[in-house]
């Protein structure tokens, strides 16, 4: 098992206090998110060029803070299509210089009819959502192909892959063999479906197995009264954490768990928890 977490949650940005607050965590690496942990590094196409990222691989895998995942999340079904272009070029300069990371994997939620807010539309959950999710995310496959990576897909409940059968599909659909998944139990939660949870994992396992290459790890307060889940950091809310890390690990025993959401004060104890429990299932 190789523990992570996101660069961004760190509370730090540059090289070198990322690479001090992973040793000091006791942290194995990163979901590293570039134009969120460095200033000079904007949201833009262009913006980062194969020697800043060769520049920045190089000292992050010294330092121990390897990248094992690049974020490059964008909504390939905004309405406005001229972002929807540029999003999508800022995602294939990633794929294009992820091996100088020393990462081989840039990944990306589905999206969302409601723009920038990325949460429910009913228009997620139809025919046209999924096949301009698949044909974007389809020629981003063949893109990191042609530069020997591989992409990394992440489901929702308010986006247009809104559950593990859904990714599934649209997986299916692409038919590219360089697709793989990051699996996120509680973005799948919702007020209605959250008590579960167990049955949302065992059906990504199911689906997935060993295409799953991310876990992302969270934990969470259930709502009561039709209130949604809430958020909280890892190992202080209300899901079984024995249950959720004992079956990943049968699944997957190498899997990367990457800590997401978990800030500040949290990060010491959500990192004891995972191990001590991984240890022990």
């Amino acid at each position: 098992m190789m523990l992570c977490i996101r660069g961004h949650d760190l509370g730090v940005k540059g090289t070198e206090d990322i690479i001090a607050r992973v040793k000091e965590l006791g942290l194995d690496g990163l979901q590293l998110v570039c134009y969120k942990s460095y200033d000079d590094i904007p949201y833009a196409p262009g913006a980062i060029t194969p020697e800043r990222a060769g520049e920045i691989g190089r000292a992050l895998n010294l330092g121990g803070a390897s990248p094992a995942l690049l974020g490059a999340y964008f909504n390939p079904v905004h309405s406005d299509r001229a972002k929807a272009r540029r999003c999508f070029e800022i995602f294939a300069d990633y794929l294009r210089v992820a091996r100088r990371f020393g990462c081989m994997y840039v990944g990306s939620e589905t999206g969302s009819y409601n723009d920038d807010k990325w949460t429910y539309n009913p228009k997620n959950r139809t025919e046209e959502a999924y096949a301009l999710v698949a044909d974007t995310f389809g020629r981003l496959a063949d893109i990191a192909a042609e530069n020997e990576v591989y992409i990394a897909m992440e489901g929702a409940a308010g986006h247009v892959c809104w559950s593990p059968d859904v990714l599934d599909e649209v997986i299916r659909r692409m038919g590219r063999p360089n697709v793989y998944v990051t699996f996120d139990l509680y973005n799948y939660m919702d007020a209605d479906n959250q008590r579960d949870y167990l049955s949302i994992l065992d059906r990504g396992l199911e689906l997935f197995g060993r295409r799953i290459k991310f876990f992302h790890i969270k934990d969470c307060l259930l709502g009561d009264g039709g209130a949604a889940p809430r958020q909280v950091g890892f190992g202080k809310g209300d899901l079984d954490k024995r249950a959720i890390l004992s079956r990943i690990k049968a699944s997957n025993p190498d899997a990367i768990l990457v800590l997401e959401g978990t800030t500040g004060e949290d990060i010491p104890f959500a990192v004891k928890t995972v191990r001590d429990i991984w240890e022990t299932v």
